[in-house]
Protein backbone atom coordinates (compact mmCIF):
# COMPACT_ATOMS: atom_id res chain seq x y z
CA UNK A 1 0.00 0.00 0.00
CA UNK A 2 1.36 3.41 -0.98
CA UNK A 3 1.90 6.17 1.57
CA UNK A 4 -1.04 8.15 0.22
CA UNK A 5 -3.37 5.14 0.16
CA UNK A 6 -2.48 4.36 3.76
CA UNK A 7 -2.91 7.99 4.77
CA UNK A 8 -6.30 8.42 3.06
CA UNK A 9 -7.84 5.06 4.03
CA UNK A 10 -9.11 6.29 7.46
CA UNK A 11 -10.67 9.29 5.71
CA UNK A 12 -12.54 6.97 3.33
CA UNK A 13 -13.72 4.92 6.30
CA UNK A 14 -14.86 8.08 8.11
CA UNK A 15 -16.86 9.25 5.09
CA UNK A 16 -18.52 5.83 4.64
CA UNK A 17 -19.46 5.57 8.33
CA UNK A 18 -20.71 9.15 8.61
CA UNK A 19 -22.82 8.83 5.46
CA UNK A 20 -24.59 5.82 6.97
CA UNK A 21 -25.12 7.59 10.29
CA UNK A 22 -26.35 10.85 8.74
CA UNK A 23 -28.69 9.00 6.39
CA UNK A 24 -29.98 7.23 9.48
CA UNK A 25 -31.31 10.58 10.74
CA UNK A 26 -33.59 10.72 7.70
CA UNK A 27 -34.78 7.14 8.26
CA UNK A 28 -35.65 7.82 11.89
CA UNK A 29 -37.80 10.82 10.97
CA UNK A 30 -39.60 8.73 8.36
CA UNK A 31 -40.35 6.06 10.97
CA UNK A 32 -41.94 8.76 13.13
CA UNK A 33 -43.91 9.93 10.06
CA UNK A 34 -42.75 13.51 10.51
CA UNK A 35 -40.87 15.91 8.25
CA UNK A 36 -37.17 15.12 8.02
CA UNK A 37 -34.74 18.04 7.87
CA UNK A 38 -32.35 15.82 5.87
CA UNK A 39 -33.20 15.50 2.19
CA UNK A 40 -30.10 13.51 1.23
CA UNK A 41 -26.42 13.08 2.11
CA UNK A 42 -23.31 12.89 -0.07
CA UNK A 43 -19.65 12.47 0.80
CA UNK A 44 -16.21 12.29 -0.72
CA UNK A 45 -12.50 12.19 0.04
CA UNK A 46 -10.61 15.06 -1.60
CA UNK A 47 -8.67 13.78 -4.64
CA UNK A 48 -4.88 14.03 -4.61
CA UNK A 49 -4.87 16.76 -7.28
CA UNK A 50 -7.03 18.97 -5.03
CA UNK A 51 -4.88 18.18 -2.00
CA UNK A 52 -1.82 19.17 -4.01
CA UNK A 53 -3.41 22.51 -5.00
CA UNK A 54 -4.25 23.20 -1.34
CA UNK A 55 -0.66 22.47 -0.21
CA UNK A 56 0.59 25.02 -2.74
CA UNK A 57 -1.96 27.53 -1.50
CA UNK A 58 -1.00 26.99 2.15
CA UNK A 59 2.71 26.57 1.42
CA UNK A 60 3.06 23.17 3.09
CA UNK A 61 4.77 20.00 1.89
CA UNK A 62 2.78 17.65 -0.32
CA UNK A 63 3.46 14.58 1.79
CA UNK A 64 1.21 12.58 4.15
CA UNK A 65 1.76 14.12 7.57
CA UNK A 66 0.07 15.35 10.74
CA UNK A 67 0.79 18.90 9.58
CA UNK A 68 -1.14 18.31 6.35
CA UNK A 69 -4.01 16.60 8.19
CA UNK A 70 -4.35 19.63 10.50
CA UNK A 71 -3.95 22.24 7.76
CA UNK A 72 -6.54 20.56 5.51
CA UNK A 73 -9.56 19.75 7.71
CA UNK A 74 -11.75 19.09 4.66
CA UNK A 75 -9.93 16.09 3.18
CA UNK A 76 -13.02 14.17 4.26
CA UNK A 77 -16.12 16.07 3.23
CA UNK A 78 -19.83 15.45 3.69
CA UNK A 79 -22.78 17.45 2.45
CA UNK A 80 -26.28 17.41 3.94
CA UNK A 81 -29.04 18.75 1.70
CA UNK A 82 -32.19 20.27 3.16
CA UNK A 83 -35.50 21.32 1.63
CA UNK A 84 -35.95 24.47 3.70
CA UNK A 85 -33.62 27.05 5.25
CA UNK A 86 -35.09 26.32 8.70
CA UNK A 87 -34.09 22.67 8.30
CA UNK A 88 -30.43 23.71 8.35
CA UNK A 89 -30.60 24.95 11.95
CA UNK A 90 -32.46 21.76 12.89
CA UNK A 91 -29.64 19.63 11.43
CA UNK A 92 -27.03 21.77 13.20
CA UNK A 93 -28.74 21.16 16.55
CA UNK A 94 -28.93 17.42 15.87
CA UNK A 95 -25.19 17.30 15.15
CA UNK A 96 -24.35 19.35 18.23
CA UNK A 97 -26.11 16.80 20.43
CA UNK A 98 -24.32 13.74 19.02
CA UNK A 99 -21.68 12.10 21.20
CA UNK A 100 -19.88 10.30 18.37
CA UNK A 101 -18.46 13.52 16.88
CA UNK A 102 -16.65 16.50 18.35
CA UNK A 103 -17.40 19.86 16.76
CA UNK A 104 -14.20 21.85 16.32
CA UNK A 105 -15.48 24.86 14.40
CA UNK A 106 -18.67 26.29 12.91
CA UNK A 107 -18.98 28.83 10.10
CA UNK A 108 -22.35 30.35 9.27
CA UNK A 109 -22.28 31.51 5.66
CA UNK A 110 -26.07 31.74 5.58
CA UNK A 111 -26.52 34.61 8.01
CA UNK A 112 -23.15 35.98 6.86
CA UNK A 113 -22.87 35.10 3.19
CA UNK A 114 -19.58 35.43 1.34
CA UNK A 115 -19.05 38.39 -0.99
CA UNK A 116 -19.58 36.09 -3.98
CA UNK A 117 -23.09 35.26 -2.76
CA UNK A 118 -22.12 31.81 -1.45
CA UNK A 119 -24.36 30.50 1.31
CA UNK A 120 -23.93 27.33 3.36
CA UNK A 121 -23.36 26.22 6.96
CA UNK A 122 -19.98 24.59 7.62
CA UNK A 123 -18.88 22.44 10.50
CA UNK A 124 -15.40 21.06 11.12
CA UNK A 125 -15.68 17.93 13.22
CA UNK A 126 -13.37 15.34 14.73
CA UNK A 127 -14.49 11.75 14.24
CA UNK A 128 -12.82 8.62 15.70
CA UNK A 129 -12.10 5.84 13.22
CA UNK A 130 -11.25 2.36 14.47
CA UNK A 131 -8.42 0.72 12.54
CA UNK A 132 -6.34 -2.42 13.01
CA UNK A 133 -3.62 -0.15 14.42
CA UNK A 134 -5.93 1.54 16.89
CA UNK A 135 -8.14 4.62 16.92
CA UNK A 136 -7.44 7.47 14.53
CA UNK A 137 -9.08 10.88 14.99
CA UNK A 138 -10.10 12.24 11.58
CA UNK A 139 -11.00 15.85 10.83
CA UNK A 140 -13.91 16.24 8.42
CA UNK A 141 -16.01 19.06 7.07
CA UNK A 142 -19.80 18.90 6.98
CA UNK A 143 -21.61 21.38 4.73
CA UNK A 144 -25.32 21.90 5.31
CA UNK A 145 -27.32 23.76 2.67
CA UNK A 146 -30.58 23.84 0.75
CA UNK A 147 -30.99 22.40 -2.73
CA UNK A 148 -31.06 25.92 -4.19
CA UNK A 149 -27.85 26.87 -2.38
CA UNK A 150 -26.19 23.69 -3.60
CA UNK A 151 -27.21 24.31 -7.22
CA UNK A 152 -25.67 27.79 -7.10
CA UNK A 153 -22.49 26.59 -5.37
CA UNK A 154 -22.00 23.80 -7.94
CA UNK A 155 -22.27 26.28 -10.81
CA UNK A 156 -19.91 28.76 -9.12
CA UNK A 157 -17.36 25.98 -8.51
CA UNK A 158 -17.43 24.96 -12.18
CA UNK A 159 -17.03 28.55 -13.36
CA UNK A 160 -14.19 29.24 -10.94
CA UNK A 161 -12.45 26.11 -12.20
CA UNK A 162 -12.89 27.20 -15.82
CA UNK A 163 -11.61 30.74 -15.22
CA UNK A 164 -9.05 29.70 -12.57
CA UNK A 165 -10.82 31.77 -9.91
CA UNK A 166 -10.57 34.95 -12.02
CA UNK A 167 -14.18 35.35 -13.10
CA UNK A 168 -15.02 38.05 -15.66
CA UNK A 169 -16.86 40.94 -14.01
CA UNK A 170 -20.06 40.33 -15.98
CA UNK A 171 -20.24 36.67 -14.95
CA UNK A 172 -19.38 37.56 -11.36
CA UNK A 173 -22.22 40.11 -11.25
CA UNK A 174 -24.67 37.63 -12.73
CA UNK A 175 -23.60 35.01 -10.20
CA UNK A 176 -24.24 37.44 -7.35
CA UNK A 177 -27.72 38.17 -8.69
CA UNK A 178 -28.35 34.45 -9.12
CA UNK A 179 -27.30 33.84 -5.51
CA UNK A 180 -29.86 36.38 -4.31
CA UNK A 181 -32.52 34.84 -6.56
CA UNK A 182 -31.76 31.40 -5.11
CA UNK A 183 -32.07 32.75 -1.59
CA UNK A 184 -35.36 34.47 -2.40
CA UNK A 185 -36.59 31.13 -3.73
CA UNK A 186 -35.67 29.51 -0.41
CA UNK A 187 -37.50 32.26 1.46
CA UNK A 188 -40.64 31.90 -0.66
CA UNK A 189 -40.63 28.13 -0.19
CA UNK A 190 -40.32 28.63 3.56
CA UNK A 191 -43.42 30.85 3.52
CA UNK A 192 -45.51 28.06 1.97
CA UNK A 193 -43.72 25.27 3.85
CA UNK A 194 -46.90 23.89 5.43
CA UNK A 195 -48.65 23.68 2.06
CA UNK A 196 -45.65 21.95 0.49
CA UNK A 197 -45.40 19.40 3.29
CA UNK A 198 -49.15 18.69 3.17
CA UNK A 199 -48.92 18.15 -0.59
CA UNK A 200 -45.89 15.86 -0.21
CA UNK A 201 -47.66 13.81 2.47
CA UNK A 202 -50.81 13.58 0.34
CA UNK A 203 -48.77 12.39 -2.64
CA UNK A 204 -46.86 9.85 -0.52
CA UNK A 205 -50.11 8.48 0.98
CA UNK A 206 -51.65 8.30 -2.49
CA UNK A 207 -48.73 6.22 -3.79
CA UNK A 208 -48.99 3.87 -0.82
CA UNK A 209 -52.74 3.39 -1.37
CA UNK A 210 -52.18 2.81 -5.08
CA UNK A 211 -49.46 0.23 -4.35
CA UNK A 212 -51.66 -1.64 -1.85
CA UNK A 213 -54.57 -1.64 -4.27
CA UNK A 214 -52.36 -2.95 -7.08
CA UNK A 215 -50.94 -5.73 -4.90
CA UNK A 216 -54.32 -6.74 -3.42
CA UNK A 217 -55.47 -10.17 -4.77
CA UNK A 218 -58.80 -10.21 -6.61
CA UNK A 219 -61.50 -12.83 -6.11
CA UNK A 220 -59.56 -15.29 -8.26
CA UNK A 221 -56.48 -14.89 -6.08
CA UNK A 222 -54.71 -12.87 -8.76
CA UNK A 223 -53.04 -9.56 -8.01
CA UNK A 224 -54.80 -6.59 -9.56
Amino acid sequence: MSQWSQFLEPYKQAVDELKIKLKGIRSQYHLEDIHTPVEFVTGRVKPLASIYDKTLEKNIAFIPSKELATALPDIAGLRIMCQFVDDISAVVEILRKRNDIEIIEERDYISNRKASGYRSYHMIIKYPVQTIHGEVAILAEIQIRTLAMNFWASIEHSLNYKYESALPEEINNRLERAAEAAFRLDEEMSLIRDEIQDAQKYFSDYKQRATKKRDKPNQKGEKI
